[in-house]
């Protein structure tokens, strides 16, 4: 138990010290193998174990899909299809801004990938509309978080690979609390609209509504022929992810004509760098979670857990799961693949539904990536609107405050997250 202590202070302190997470976590479990006295070649077999899960398979053509998609120009149609919903509305950039985000997650699934494609033409565009640039990145860092909820999910992918869930289960749960959390968001902007008197955008235009939708159609069948076809039996995790980055390249080529050859090679080298950092940290993951489950960390937390808690409460244990992740979220990017092995075991002895914790876990993915010091959502549009992050982190306190307050629902109503894939599964 000592050197699993000392093993998890290093990683904390070395991610705190911004050393790269594939270099902290080799070091943990380094150190992890050295005082448990395991055998040296455990850590190569343990990480190419961790990397067998089939459903792992999607997830190099989801990012690739995702980054066709950034490349070819798709950000703009539907930045222009949603300011014709809801720019006229008051405050109708920022509404702009959460309903891009809506869409865009559908077709990419990813915080970051959002906020390179959607962000660095949303916020300039709310600055220049008279928005502050510490309010702009704030819209931008907390309506992204809708991107990881609604299908394809890069989380939710690497949360199945973890944990063994139906992907296609995960992509249904979070739909609903997806479209939820941007309703709810749109609500909050109203209220600062009304407050701080936030211009709308535009006036009301049914043919501008027909036009731009007709010119965005095409980019919202990905999300739906995944979906459809993962939940119909017609596509297994690995063939709709290749589905998609076909669907992508064909759009963007031979369709809307806005790839070029350079795009398409820069798509190829951001997805196979994202892809690599994502399952060497996934791989080692899986080896730090077996390296503290032989020194019994699990059933160490698990005891702590149910000590804290206040009666025979599974909400209480949930708030108790739930607590340590946004704490670990706010230094471990990604969050999923590191923390989610070492609470298996705790999960499996509380009976906790792993759909419903797998929506709550990219949910404290969400709130990582808004909360300092790490917070990457926050230093992305905090970059692209010129101001410092902490002004950032300050104007978005309401997201942020209801986003937590979002959370807090989602552990009371578990419904939201399993209604949905109980019903397509009937």
């Amino acid at each position: 138990m000592t050197g699993a202590i000392i093993g998890i202070c290093v990683l904390l302190v070395l991610l705190m010290l911004g050393v790269p997470m594939v270099a902290a976590l080799l070091s943990a479990v380094a150190l992890l193998l050295y005082f448990s006295g395991q055998w040296g070649l455990s850590l190569p077999q343990t990480m190419v174990g961790g990397l067998s899960s089939y459903t792992l398979l999607s997830l190099p053509l989801f990012v690739y899909a995702g980054a066709l998609m950034n490349s070819g120009g798709i950000a703009a149609r539907l930045f222009t299809f949603a300011r014709a919903l809801v720019g006229w509305t008051k405050g109708g950039l920022a509404q702009v801004n959460v309903l891009t985000s809506v869409f865009f997650g559908g077709m990419i699934g990813s915080s970051a990938a959002d906020l390179a494609g959607s962000g660095s033409v949303l916020i300039p565009a709310m600055k220049r509309d008279g928005y502050s640039g510490a309010f702009s990145a704030g819209v931008s860092a907390s309506s992204s978080g809708i991107g990881p909820l609604i299908p394809p999910s890069s989380p939710a992918i690497l949360y199945s690979a973890v944990t063994g869930t139906s992907l296609s289960a995960l992509f249904l749960a979070g739909l609903i609390p997806g479209l939820l959390l941007g309703v709810v968001f749109m609500v909050t902007i109203t209220w600062l609209a009304h407050r701080h008197g936030y211009p709308a955008f535009g006036n009301f235009s049914l043919r501008e509504i027909w036009r731009t939708g007709v010119a965005a159609l095409l980019a919202f069948g990905m999300p739906g022929l995944i979906v459809g076809g993962l939940v119909a039996g017609a596509f297994t995790p690995s063939e709709a992810g290749a589905f998609g980055v076909v669907y992508a390249a064909f759009l963007s080529f031979a369709i809307y004509r806005t790839l070029s050859l350079k795009g398409l090679y820069q798509a190829t080298v951001a997805a196979v760098q994202m892809t690599g950092e994502l399952l060497g940290i996934v791989a080692l993951s899986v080896a730090l979670g077996s390296a503290l489950s032989a020194a019994h960390v699990p059933q160490a937390f698990a005891g702590l857990i149910d000590t804290l808690t206040i009666g025979d409460s599974q909400f209480m244990r949930l708030l108790a799961l739930m607590f340590l992740a946004i704490i670990a979220g706010m230094f471990i990017d990604p969050l999923i693949p590191v923390l989610v092995p070492i609470l298996m075991p705790s999960l499996q002895l509380f009976g906790i539904d792993l759909i419903h914790f797998g929506v709550l876990m990219v949910m404290a993915v969400v709130i990582g990536q808004i909360t300092p010091p790490v917070a990457m959502s926050l230093i992305i549009t905090a970059r692209i609107a010129k101001v410092d992050q902490w002004q950032v982190f300050r104007a978005n306190m309401p997201f942020f405050i209801i986003t937590l307050a979002f959370t807090l629902l989602l552990m009371a109503v578990p419904a939201l997250s399993t209604w949905l894939p109980a019903h397509m599964k009937n």
